[in-house]
């Protein structure tokens, strides 16, 4: 178990690496990826069901303890990145399916990784945590919203369609993780330790599985909607930090703000796209959880030399 323990805490460590290297390899020989397609929704389901084995009660007192803070994040996380998708959409005058792919990972919640990031950069690790599982709760029924609001002049858009599946591989799978975590405590313990591995696997089996199912497309298209995730991702940290400084957070607060509104459920947002929409609209996340675990570790890496002489917990979960 041990031995196990180590190797899921190297994967975790070195994700971005191996996400890079398998998304490359379902580029290069997608037929060996593309058996994948069908299980996107059970791997995602993996990734939420082991959020609930983390999650606990105390995650969401700071709703109640610190409601302003948790409030501008989480306002943050859910208009700050819709509104950049549009307006990217809008003036990029992207192609009617990339701009659905790319509003759709914005107006999906935070992912778990924010949380790990957070705390490498020094910042408000409750904070996060709190933000990530409320912003994960309320998704359901904002997420299928936001995405009629903003995406519907491209595409013709059912929100209940949508709203039916984020609870079938978000609210139900984190639901069950709770269960299992109440009932039996001391083997769900013990499982959170090897949850990174599982988590990248997961996550790594979806990246591939897009991948390889729009090979065609992203060798057409792939470095524009690059430079289109990137921007989108950067804008989000940057417009983050002064959204919080503009509400007079500290430092580790606006730091934690940050990096949660700018880091999303990329898995969610393909999952949504190959159900729904099409396998060019689920490009933009594929590529979206390749890179903000790049450029999250980046930045949690600068943030960290912004010391502001406060420790943190270590976090709970380290990939989404």
């Amino acid at each position: 178990m041990k031995s196990l323990e180590r190797f899921s805490q190297f994967v975790g460590s070195t994700f971005a690496f191996w996400v890079i290297l398998f998304a490359v390899a379902a580029f290069l020989l997608p037929s060996g990826f593309t058996w994948i397609v069908p299980y996107i929704t059970p791997l995602l389901g993996i990734i939420m069901f082991g959020m609930g084995l983390t999650l606990s009660a105390n995650d969401f007192k700071g709703v109640v303890k610190r409601p302003f803070e948790v409030f501008a994040v989480v306002a943050g996380q859910f208009l700050i990145m819709p509104l950049l998708a549009f307006a990217l959409a809008k003036g990029l005058q992207l192609p009617p399916e990339v701009a659905v792919g790319v509003i759709l990972v914005g107006c999906c919640p935070g992912g778990t990784s924010s949380n790990v990031m957070t705390f490498l950069a020094k910042g408000d690790v409750a904070l996060s945590v709190t933000a990530t599982a409320v912003t994960t709760v309320l998704a359901p029924i904002v997420t299928p919203a936001l995405i009629l609001l903003f995406a519907s002049q491209w595409i013709e858009i059912s929100p209940v369609s949508l709203f039916v599946s984020i609870v079938k591989v978000v609210i139900i799978p984190i639901a069950l993780g709770l269960l299992v975590k109440r009932f039996f405590n001391r083997q769900a313990t013990a499982s959170v330790k090897v949850l990174p591995l599982v988590s990248a696997v997961a996550i790594i089996g979806i990246v591939g599985a897009v991948v390889s199912n729009s090979q065609q497309q992203i060798a057409q298209t792939g470095l524009a909607i690059f430079g289109v995730v990137v921007l989108h991702n950067v804008l989000g940290y940057l417009i983050g930090f002064g959204f919080a400084k503009l509400l007079r957070m500290d430092l580790p607060k606006s730091k934690t703000a940050s990096i949660e509104i700018g880091m999303q459920n990329s898995g969610l947002g393909a999952q949504l796209a190959t159900a729904h929409f099409s396998p060019l609209a689920a490009v933009p996340s594929a590529i979206f959880s390749v890179w903000h675990n790049i450029s999250g570790s980046i930045l949690a890496n600068i943030y960290a030399k912004m010391d502001n002489g406060k420790k943190e917990e270590a976090p709970k979960q380290q990939i989404s």
